[in-house]
């Protein structure tokens, strides 16, 4: 029995199971996204002080900080747990593709070292690209009124057209990145 539960959760389970918190979220008028914790953390911290964006009812907004904590020890659970090993099942397309691209050892791990190693993130080049990166998600989260959770999970789920706009445009964004903007990156 336990290590049924153990297992990963198929999609007729999980997706009603978010369907029903989204529910529960439309009917006490509340709205998910994880981007808006960090709103709540930096007015926590004070920063309402420097910008007036985070002067607002903080406290109001703690049940999604228990989101953040949540997805923190689920991740941690789930990893060591839940999974047997580290390996990816890739398709043989997708590991000539990336082996060509640099990667040593792909698909035996879910966060390759040539990018997500201590080597590549201390590099000049791997601080560049956080910093820039961050700068731009940051950017085009508070551009977009949201993040990509927030918009997809709660914002669809509540018929906002925006949403579905914002979502659109992610894929898209994802789309490129992955296979016009990342290769020249690595």
């Amino acid at each position: 029995m336990l290590d049924a539960i153990l297992q990963p959760w198929p999609w007729y389970v999980s997706g009603p199971l978010i369907a029903l918190v989204m529910l529960f979220l439309l009917l006490t008028g509340k709205n998910f996204g994880m981007s808006s914790n960090l709103r709540t953390m930096c007015s926590i911290g004070g920063a309402g002080k420097a910008a007036d964006f985070f002067k607002f009812d903080w406290k109001s907004q703690l049940w999604n900080l228990m989101v953040v904590v949540g997805a923190v020890l689920g991740g941690f659970f789930a990893s060591q747990y839940m999974s047997e090993d580290a390996t990816i099942d890739l398709s043989e397309n997708t590991v000539v593709s990336l082996e060509a691209a640099g990667f040593q050892n792909a698909g035996d791990a879910y966060l390759p070292e040539e990018i997500f190693g201590w080597e590549a993130v201390t590099s000049f080049k791997g601080l560049m690209i956080l910093i820039v990166g961050g700068l731009l998600i940051g950017f085009g989260t508070r551009w977009a009124g949201g993040c990509t959770s927030g918009h997809a999970i709660s914002g669809i789920s509540n018929l906002q057209l925006p949403s579905l706009i914002a979502v659109i445009g992610f894929f898209i964004g994802g789309i490129i990145m992955t296979f016009f903007i990342l290769p020249y990156l690595l």
